[in-house]
């Protein structure tokens, strides 16, 4: 794998960010900048060897400065996804966090990983050059305590796989839940809605979420429900099944609880676009996943291109702590010790599947 660089961009307040390409010897590439660790493209072939960027995203980088910016492609931190009522205690204190969604706390606050810039190396491993990103987030930052050093680790190997490995380290006791939140499309950005996608999701149950999207504690069964990915599935009759969660949801906004072991890299999920015949697997090393079917994007969001990205344009499948285990102390915990070593591992691989 090779790495180049070159000048992406001034944020408003002066900062340069730079935009990489990792690129591999089967033509693949991706593009990341060092402003929210951010994947600004991923270039995969098809079935007929045609390169498309598969996930939605901006040309600049006032774009994705954007308040109205729905997070696409970037680095979510300190805690993805959601915190209820923007609160939480270890040892007995209560640390109470900056609200964003409502009274809720969402994917770090209001500037969380995905608003700062991240210092860059490019670093040798076995498989070339890899990126990695490194960011101090300071004791209070965002209200959480203790200072964490954080890496960011992505690297695109040669058998068309992005793996992403996260590394955080802090002083004092903490909560980490660190994601990607890339949306994609199989068919290529701006090449309609992801609706027609099937998806398998490796779990037999799933966090049930309330009017708010934000998990009641409840651990339901996916059988006999839209929930049900556990074979490749295609995601439009749920959608429109009425089922609650759906319309709690305005569509799947939920964690699903994997089949997972916990120590090892293993598949969470699938995805398959019959019209080019790519295939996304994802691995990880949680023991949950966000889907989620861009239900908040809008005709107004303009993407790369000028292209105009409505609802359902890109699902995300955000390795994840399930949402809201601070409250839910039956959830696997988030919680990070000082200097305890968070170490965790996402894996996006392509390929291409005949009919």
């Amino acid at each position: 794998m090779v790495i180049s660089s070159k000048l992406f961009g001034t944020t408003h307040e002066g900062k340069e960010v730079y935009i990489y390409e990792l690129s591999n010897s089967k033509g693949m590439t991706a593009e990341i900048i060092n402003y929210g660790g951010i994947v600004v493209s991923l270039n995969v072939p098809d079935r007929n060897g045609k390169i498309d960027d598969v996930v939605l995203g901006y040309d600049k980088l006032e774009d994705y400065e954007n308040k109205n910016n729905p997070y696409f492609g970037a680095i979510i931190g300190r805690h993805a996804n959601r915190i209820e009522d923007s609160v939480f205690e270890i040892n007995g204190k209560e640390y109470r966090l900056n609200a964003n969604e409502g009274e809720n706390h969402l994917h770090g606050g209001l500037k969380g990983f995905d608003k700062v810039v991240w210092n860059a190396e490019i670093i040798k491993n076995s498989d070339g050059e890899c990126l990695q990103l490194s960011y101090t987030s300071p004791d209070g930052e965002e209200n959480y305590p203790g200072n964490l050093d954080t890496k960011v680790t992505y690297t695109l190997t040669n058998d068309n796989a992005l793996r992403i490995d996260y590394y955080a380290v802090s002083d004092k006791d903490t909560v980490v839940n660190l994601t990607n939140h890339s949306y994609f499309n199989l068919s290529g950005h701006g090449k309609g809605d992801i609706t027609e996608h099937k998806v398998m999701i490796n779990a037999d149950k799933f966090t049930a979420i309330n009017e708010e999207c934000l998990p009641t504690g409840e651990i339901r069964e996916v059988k006999g429900t839209p929930m049900d990915f556990t074979a490749l599935t295609a995601i439009k009759p749920g959608l429109s099944s009425g089922y609650e969660q759906i319309i709690f949801g305005k569509g799947y906004d939920h964690n699903f609880v994997l089949n997972v072991s916990g120590k090892d890299i293993e598949k969470a999920a699938e995805v398959f676009d019959e019209k080019s015949g790519r295939l996304m697997e994802v691995y990880t090393t949680k023991p949950g996943i966000q889907f989620y079917t861009g239900n908040f994007l809008s005709d107004d969001c303009i993407g790369k291109g000028g292209t105009r990205y409505g609802m359902r344009s890109g699902l995300c499948l955000e390795t994840q702590y399930f949402p809201n285990a601070m409250k839910h102390k039956h959830f696997p915990s988030p919680v990070l010790r000082a200097g305890q070593e968070y170490r965790h591992t996402t894996i996006y691989k392509f390929s291409v599947k005949n009919l």
